[in-house]
């Protein structure tokens, strides 16, 4: 369950390959170089649930830190390098970082060195910065000595903030040996994907979002290869899952449509069928795109619905989704599914609320760090072990869960209620659009109109007539009140690299009203 126990039966083995360069981690480097790391963290006075912090484009030394933290008993915040330094400083010192590990690579690291300069202890990676230790020279300092005994620490992640300030969330931390295997998540996707010491698990996404770095973890403790991608690309992708005979991946929706949208020979032209399980989440995915994916790669299209903060999972496999069309699967893997009213009454059949998952004997509820009132928030109001993340759904007779959308995000235009996500997912398969939002915006006489963000193809000219044309062809896929009552064009969507719009941020791209 940890990289000792892989070093020794297979020292040699590449524990990490970074895709774009080949330069690969062995087991017994990820071993004693992690272990140097922790003990390093030791030497400076960390104890059990302290807390690190790192940012760094996607490389080896996240996954180096990550399992020093893991073995160090300490929380690990990998920070969004895509963030502004006053949005990276913020998390930094929100977590109470008594160490930060900043990459001397990205643009923002001099600058978020300077303000990071009240941190105790700055580690520079890949380069120098000022004040700052190298990452190579404390690795080289740093004992080998693995201690008699190892707490197992856990990681501590960020919301993305697509609502508001990015939040901490806190994981209770167990008393816990690193070597024992009683790791929910580590058992339930080996039990649901088939992860073993033969996985080859491409991640095509940011290392600093969970599922990216948790899947890593389990691929490493069950003894298989991470490839791991410095950034997305879709031929790149299917490319690599051909070279080096890639079993489990994870994605998000928009990586699907930009792989569907490829030349067909270029979609034939590799060999994907090494593949044994292609999971995404993060976003829902449009109906048409899953069933594309099912028809091209076979019935090895997994979908989970959970959050960052791990209150819950549903999860469903090809065959269920070609079934229940649209759905995000069933509960009962790690918590029951409520879907309850603005009150807390829970809902009949069918019909959409507030989805709360009641947590298994044995599992403590989450908590924002540092933030009661949103921690309060989350919690039922009759209920203390029913939570939620603040999105809406519905279960059908057999229990499956349909999402609809934030209430956040939730557009009531002339008094009917009306989910974006539908008109996005319509929008996403028009062959000239490239990326979509939609969200609602105030209007004198009906309270909300629906207004659609589109980021088009390279070889269309955003005009007046091609909104007119996105229009016509909605006209017969949705009832007429959903149809957007403007479009405006913008030359990015304000996504995370992890696929997730930041809806707030919309407002603020430079546009262009057809």
């Amino acid at each position: 369950m940890y990289p000792g126990k892989w070093a020794a039966a297979q020292p040699d083995k590449p524990a990490v390959i970074m895709a774009d360069t080949g330069q690969t981690l062995s087991y017994a480097q990820l071993e004693e170089r992690s272990l140097r790391l922790a003990n390093h963290f030791r030497s400076l006075g960390l104890k059990p649930g302290d807390h690190v912090a790192m940012i760094a484009e996607n490389r080896m030394e996240i996954i180096e830190a990550y399992w020093a933290a893991l073995r160090s008993g300490t929380f690990i915040t990998i920070v969004n390098r895509h963030l502004t330094v006053p949005e990276s400083s913020y998390i930094i010192h929100d977590c109470d970082a008594a160490v930060v590990l900043i990459s001397a690579v990205l643009d923002t690291a001099e600058a978020l060195n300077e303000d990071c300069r009240d941190i105790p202890h700055r580690i520079s990676v890949g380069g120098t910065l000022p004040g700052a230790e190298e990452y190579e020279a404390v690795l080289a300092a740093s004992s080998a000595v693995k201690p008699d005994y190892e707490p197992r620490g856990d990681d501590m992640l960020y919301s993305s903030g697509t609502t508001g300030k990015p939040k901490g969330i806190l994981p209770a931390l167990k008393d816990q040996p690193l070597e024992d295997e009683n790791i929910p998540l580590i058992q339930l996707f080996t039990a649901l994907y088939g992860f073993d010491d033969s996985s080859v698990y491409l991640s095509p996404a940011p290392l600093y979002h969970a599922a990216p770095i948790r899947f890593v973890m389990t691929t490493h403790a069950r003894g298989g290869t991470a490839v791991i991608m410095p950034k997305f690309d879709p031929e790149e992708a299917l490319r690599l899952i051909e070279k080096h005979g890639v079993t489990h991946s994870q994605w998000v929706p928009t990586m699907f449509i930009r792989m569907l949208k490829l030349p067909a020979e270029v979609q034939a032209k590799y060999d994907v069928s090494s593949m044994r399980a292609a999971i995404h989440a993060a976003a829902p995915c449009p109906i048409e795109v899953k069933r594309g994916m099912i028809e091209w790669w076979g019935p090895v299209i997994h979908e989970y619905y959970a959050a960052t903060e791990a209150n819950g999972i549903t999860v469903i496999n090809s065959e269920e989704a070609l079934a229940k069309p649209g759905s995000v699967g069933r509960d009962g893997l790690m918590g029951i599914a409520h879907i309850c009213g603005p009150d807390g009454e829970e809902l009949p059949t069918g019909e959409i609320g507030t989805i709360y998952f009641e947590l298994e004997e044995g599992r403590e509820p989450f908590v924002y760090y540092k933030d009661d009132a949103k921690t309060t928030g989350t919690r039922h109001p009759q209920h203390e072990r029913w939570t939620t993340t603040g999105d809406l759904g519905y279960l059908d007779e057999d229990r499956y869960l349909f999402m609809s959308e934030r209430k956040s995000f939730l557009i009531i235009t002339g008094g009917v209620n009306i989910y974006p996500q539908e008109i996005e997912n319509e929008l996403a398969l028009h062959p000239d659009v490239k990326d979509v939002a939609v969200i609602g915006e105030p209007d004198e006489e009906l309270g909300e109109i629906v207004v659609a963000y589109l980021q088009v193809e390279d070889h269309v000219r955003p005009s007046p007539e091609f909104a007119e044309e996105v229009r016509q062809w909605l006209s017969d896929k949705l009832a007429r009140f959903k149809i957007p009552r403007e479009f405006r064009f913008i030359d990015e969507m304000p996504r995370t690299p992890t696929g997730k719009l930041v809806k707030r941020k919309l407002t603020e791209v430079p546009q262009a009203t057809a």
